[in-house]
């Protein structure tokens, strides 16, 4: 589980990277940024841990031990959900434009996607049902796979049931490095978009995303998986809540958060250095010291994008 964890946490620090990278170019003020980092990052456990809660209420035995122990499930949704929210209250807190961060957070929680999936390759998690896909993950007698998955490790070392099953988190990962290439072609290319909307496309696509790739896991979450003699075994311990899994819930309500948030973004600017310079950004000359322009005062705040007339 080391590995994972190691790669987890370089996903963390990729997207920061990237999203401190933009607020820099933009004249943001990378302190704020920092800090509105650090407080996503705790968000981010707590709801990784959370978010899985309320689909074990009904289960038997299951009490507060359970939910505020640190072992058990975690979802990187729950992550994205808490990170985000903590993020927001702590921009609101700095009177930094919520908008304009969020924004340059897209990237960012793309790349975190890309290098965290990562973590599953290596210790082979997140596996769906059977398949005859090309990509699609066929164990070796022996093989040592995720905990969640001891199930298909002892089918395949008695019985020879040794897949191939839907590699869920090879899709995801390769949906986010296209998402990732999508938002960086659209911050160069997009000049109509106004503040929220860059952030809203990443939670359509990644939303829809993951609804849609979990279907490769819902079969099996809910039927278990079918064996030879007809009877079946349980090898995903995904919750199943009505015709989704949780993780399609979740899915589905970051998309049509998204599409609300998209649509209420089109009361604010569009997207530039002058309506930057308005939001608290401090405007470097091209090929001047950026570090001789400094970032905005404390005492100055940024100004609230909803009170910016739109062009």
């Amino acid at each position: 589980m080391l590995k994972y964890d190691c790669l987890a946490g370089l996903g963390v620090a990729a997207g920061g990277y990237l999203m401190i990278r933009e607020a820099r170019r933009r004249g943001f003020d990378a302190d704020r940024v920092v800090s509105a980092l650090t407080w996503g990052l705790v968000g981010a456990i707590l709801g990784a841990r959370l978010f899985t809660v309320p689909a074990h209420l009904g289960d038997a035995g299951y009490g507060i031990g359970d939910i505020v122990g640190l072992t058990g499930d975690f979802s990187i949704l729950g992550g994205y959900a808490g990170g985000i929210l903590a993020g927001w209250l702590r921009l609101r807190m700095l009177n930094a434009s919520v908008t304009a961060h969020l924004d340059m957070a897209a990237a960012g929680l793309a790349i975190g996607a890309v290098v965290g999936r990562l973590g599953d390759l290596a210790i082979v998690e997140h596996l769906g049902g059977p398949t005859s896909f090309f990509l699609g993950y066929e164990l070796k007698p022996g093989y040592d796979v995720a905990p969640q998955h001891n199930v298909l490790e002892r089918l395949c070392d008695a019985n020879g049931l040794c897949g191939p099953y839907h590699h869920t988190g090879l899709y995801d990962l390769i949906g986010a490095a296209v998402l990732l290439g999508v938002i960086l072609l659209l911050a160069r290319v997009w000049v109509s978009r106004r503040y929220g909307q860059m952030f809203s496309f990443w939670m359509i696509w990644y939303g829809l995303q993951r609804f849609l790739l979990d279907f490769t896991r819902l079969g099996v979450a809910r039927d278990g998986l079918e064996l030879p003699d007809g009877s079946s075994v349980e090898t995903i311990s995904d919750s199943v809540m009505g015709p989704f899994t949780g993780s399609q819930w979740g899915g589905l309500g970051a998309a049509a958060l998204g599409v609300l948030l998209y649509l209420w973004a089109r009361r604010y600017q569009r997207v530039g250095a002058d309506a930057d310079a308005d939001l608290g950004a401090v405007l470097v000359p091209v090929g001047a010291d950026e570090d001789a322009a400094g970032p905005p005062a404390a005492d100055q705040p940024a100004a609230n994008e909803e009170s910016t007339p739109k062009e």
